[in-house]
């Protein structure tokens, strides 16, 4: 009987599908901010709290599968691409989870209500940042495609573009967190100041979302830039 080669398993024949995997789980995390928000905003915290452990769920499958990643990672000379900048790619990767978990977990924690000043400023703040992680997701995806061709011109063009994409959003995503700052200035001081404190620190880590996700595709350039 044929013994199952676990590398195979994971690997199949390329190292950038557990990647491309583990990076569809950090997305999966911080795309469940959205229906988070919505839960703080309506202020059912039954719900928010089924949504964080989902998140924390997720985030514990993207540590798994980067230690999984990280053991099995072929050594070999003849990778497509450095090993060294595989796993550096897998450390930016693997932030995203764990800051949507961060979000998740101090708002829940402390049941924390968006003041209705910043309310429609946050919801498009959390989405243009799930927006930019999705983009860095899409990609990642595209890496296949750029081995298989053996780094073609057209891939590579193709590749820049959604990463130029991301720039934009990543870009988009700093204005709108300057905008629900500066609307939240003008009202705190008719909030409990514990309470200003951490609405600051949550603004501070939606904006590390899409920062994160940015330096995914920072990584990818320096990859195609090899």
């Amino acid at each position: 009987m044929p013994i199952a080669n676990p590398l195979g398993n994971l690997f199949g024949k390329s190292p950038i599908k557990p990647i491309q995997e583990h990076m569809a789980v950090a997305h999966q995390a911080v795309e469940l901010l959205s229906p988070f928000f919505d839960a703080v905003k309506a202020d059912d915290w039954e719900a928010a709290a089924t949504v964080q452990q989902r998140i924390g769920e997720l985030e514990n499958r993207a540590d798994e599968l980067k230690k999984e990643i990280r053991l099995h990672l072929p050594k070999s000379l003849f990778l497509p691409v450095p090993r060294t900048d595989l796993l550096e790619l897998l450390s930016v990767q693997d932030r995203l989870a764990n800051r949507a978990k961060d979000i998740a977990g101090i708002m829940l924690g402390r049941e924390m209500s968006i003041p209705k000043a910043i309310e429609t400023d946050m919801q498009e703040f959390v989405a243009t940042t799930i927006a930019t992680s999705a983009q860095a997701l899409k990609a990642i995806k595209e890496l296949s495609e750029l081995l298989e061709t053996g780094f073609s011109g057209r891939e590579i063009s193709m590749i820049a573009k959604l990463i130029e994409e991301l720039d934009r959003l990543e870009h988009l995503t700093d204005q709108l967190q300057i905008s629900v700052r500066s609307n939240l200035f003008e009202v705190e001081k008719d909030l409990p100041p514990v309470d200003v404190m951490f609405l600051y620190r949550v603004i501070e880590w939606v904006g590390d979302v899409a920062d994160r996700a940015q330096k995914v595709g920072s990584r990818l350039q320096l990859l195609l830039a090899r």
